[in-house]
């Protein structure tokens, strides 16, 4: 493929707005935009109009088979395919799909995770189309983005919530700009994303030795290799031809349909890498993040490769987070958190900023659930992640205005600085007006925040969700206080400095990785929920209740079912990680160390029987240090089955969450430090699975 043949192929396989313009009758495609940009239900008409274009378009591009495509609270997606034939007698079909089958479909709803809202028997759930994130065709099937709902009206998907909340958002936001005189002639807000995305690769033969990796996606077990990322030479290093020829295939696919894939590069860690999307809508930013988890997965096999998305699928080196970029704009195209040439002076941004600063303060608990899985436990404050504590980074900048606005200061803004090579030769350009601070959780970076605590596995849904509620919270609460008076102007200003006052506390410029940082937090009161055990009662706190409730983003009941699918999702991983990790050591690893010493006690044996001049001290030691570690390896798998035993004993999800969390993973590490260190000294013809040192340097 020619580079002059990109702009054809990019959204070749999206039925987009230039396809809809394109394939719709004139007055159609102005009553679905005004649907779309002003919130209207669309009638069955347009529905039916769109359907019989959507067809067309489609089979002409191959596809046989149609599907609403959802995300349920699997963590994943979820499709089911039906043909477009349609019976016409005399054992002749014709190809239709109609308005209501765009719309509405049906999939069973008892075998998706419902947290207890729904019963088995209570089978009925439907999506419906959600006309907001274009259909595309993937595996020759049209894919429609719909939302999941049981027959109820219970919210069984991720996406119904984020756009719930977008809703709540513009609502606020636009109250905030029209009391302020509407400077940037808007009709509506949008929060808009864009989800950096890590991952690991490594060679799928080998992946397919590791019954770890296959099962829970991490290794359970793995000595350290002699180099890991000490050397720093990884990192935007040379991309290796077998990596570089899985990328340009992903690009390719990516581009076929319509996602922004802009930037990749070698991450930090010996086998990880990083695609980067251009920032779109947040709810197509989330579509497409999930689609590109699918898709990379896909293209990794045609290439004999295993992509790895756990947070954590090697000790000892970096693992993979997800950063969401996340930012809100004007439908005329007014980023709200750019500061300006003057931002001392714009009222808007200053209010924007406020409620953020004030949100993440009121809300640290949220957004610590948001991002929270088993995978992330393992990443978060591991020198590599920003802790679970959550702070936020303004800059110097932005820190000198807030302090300024807190104290009622005069600001002086920096002078624009020229960066100096020190080489005549060398451009002169400009200096951003403050640093970057890759520890932070929660990190402004100019235009936008960077949520940094993103797992590298996880929906873009969720998160957004908490960041879009939160701000329209914090802005309702400061509209409620600006409508009533006599000079907003001055009002805001006074509220902007109060709110700073109240909540600088939130604000951290320093190293979130330090040891320092987790004491200084404590003694200013913030939050430290280190396991999803500590972190998912959160959805059941009073307050964010109430603020999910007011903004009619989830009910009570769904707030708890989320509750009890987190932690039983939590308690159920883990019990999958202790029993493959007891069949690794009954079935690979104990046997394979017996096998060993019986070779090594052969060697002594051989040499007793030559003479008894030979030394054999340094086998006999060898063989005293394995029969020692091999025993102890045993014990500790028998006090691992114990713990699950007892595990199952509880039916208080809580209980059996922090039992989980402080016996069974604790009776995990254990082992596998035993293991671990059997590792080092059994050789590697007799070791069962391949190493570290395998796994994270086979792709050449």
């Amino acid at each position: 493929m020619g580079v002059k043949d990109l702009p054809e192929l990019f959204g070749s396989m999206v039925f987009n707005d230039d396809v809809m313009h394109e394939r719709l009758p004139k007055q159609t495609y102005k009553e679905l935009k005004d649907c779309v940009n002003e919130g209207r239900t669309l009638t069955i008409e347009i529905a039916q109009q769109v359907a019989s274009a959507m067809k067309t378009w489609a089979i002409e591009k191959g596809a046989t088979h149609f599907t609403h495509w959802f995300q349920p609270m699997t963590g994943i997606t979820a499709e089911k395919h039906d043909s477009f034939i349609s019976p016409v007698g005399d054992g002749k079909v014709i190809m239709e799909f109609s308005g209501k089958e765009l719309v509405r479909s049906e999939p069973d709803a008892s075998s998706f995770p419902s947290g207890g809202i729904r019963s088995t028997f209570e089978a009925r759930g439907y999506t419906a189309w959600d006309p907001t994130s274009y259909a595309f065709i993937k595996d020759d099937t049209l894919c429609i983005p719909s939302v999941f709902l049981s027959y109820g009206g219970e919210v069984l998907d991720k996406k119904t919530p984020l756009l719930r909340s977008m809703q709540a958002m513009d609502k606020e936001a636009m109250r905030i700009i029209n009391l302020l005189g509407n400077p940037t002639g808007a009709t509506h807000v949008r929060s808009t994303v864009g989800g950096e995305q890590e991952y690991f690769l490594i060679d799928r033969d080998l992946y397919n030795q590791r019954e770890d990796l296959i099962m829970s996606g991490r290794t359970l077990f793995g000595a350290k290799p002699p180099k890991g990322q000490e050397m720093n030479d990884h990192y935007f290093g040379t991309i290796k031809p077998r990596v570089k020829a899985f990328m340009s295939d992903l690009d390719i696919e990516l581009w076929k349909l319509g996602i922004y894939a802009k930037t990749e590069h070698n991450e930090v860690a010996p086998a990880q890498h990083e695609v980067a999307p251009i920032f779109s809508d947040t709810n197509i930013g989330t579509d497409q993040n999930q689609l590109m988890m699918e898709v990379m997965k896909t293209v990794a096999i045609r290439h004999n490769l295993a992509l790895l998305l756990h947070e954590k699928p090697f000790a000892g080196v970096n693992g993979s987070g997800k950063h969401n970029n996340w930012s809100i704009a004007t439908d005329t195209g007014v980023n709200l958190f750019k500061p300006g040439k003057k931002p001392q002076e714009n009222t808007l941004f200053l209010i924007m900023l406020a409620a953020v600063v004030k949100g993440v303060d009121e809300y640290q608990d949220l957004l610590r659930v948001s991002v929270a899985s088993p995978g992330n436990d393992h990443r978060l404050g591991a020198n590599e992640a920003p802790p679970a504590i959550v702070s936020m980074y303004l800059g110097d900048e932005l820190a000198s205005l807030e302090t300024a606005i807190e104290n009622d200061e005069k600001f002086v803004a920096s002078a624009k600085q020229q960066g100096d090579a020190g080489v005549d030769v060398i451009p002169a350009f400009k200096k951003d007006n403050t640093d970057r601070n890759r520890t932070s959780p929660f990190a402004f970076t100019g235009n936008r925040f960077e949520f940094r605590m993103v797992g590298s596995a996880a929906s873009l849904a969720t998160p957004n969700t908490v960041l879009n509620t939160m701000l329209a919270e914090e802005l309702a609460q400061f509209a409620d206080i600006l409508e009533g008076a006599d000079d907003v102007e001055k009002a805001a200003r006074e509220l902007v400095a109060d709110t700073f006052r109240k909540h600088s506390r939130i604000i951290f410029n320093g190293n979130n990785y330090s040891e320092e940082w987790v004491v200084e937090a404590e003694s200013r009161g913030l939050s430290n929920l280190r396991t999803c055990a500590d972190a998912f009662p959160a959805y059941l706190d009073k307050k964010n209740i109430e603020l999910f409730e007011k903004h009619n983003i989830y009910t009570k009941a769904e707030l708890e079912s989320r509750y009890e699918i987190s932690m039983e999702n939590y308690c159920n991983m883990l019990h999958i990680e202790a029993l493959t990790m007891i069949e690794m050591v009954k079935k690979d690893i104990y046997p394979a160390v017996l096998e060993y010493m019986a070779t090594v006690a052969s060697a002594i044996k051989t040499k007793e029987s030559i003479s008894d001049a030979i030394s054999h001290d340094s086998e006999t030691a060898l063989l005293k240090q394995l029969s020692s570690l091999a025993d102890a390896l045993m014990k500790k798998c028998a006090t691992l089955e114990d713990s699950l035993s007892s595990a199952e004993k509880s039916e208080d999800i809580k209980e059996q969450a922090d039992y989980y969390r402080d016996v069974v993973f604790v009776g995990m590490q254990e082992m596998r430090a035993v293991a671990d260190e059997l590792e080092t000294i059994t050789s590697k013809d007799y070791w069962p699975v391949p190493s570290y040192s395998d796994l994270l340097y086979s792709v050449v």
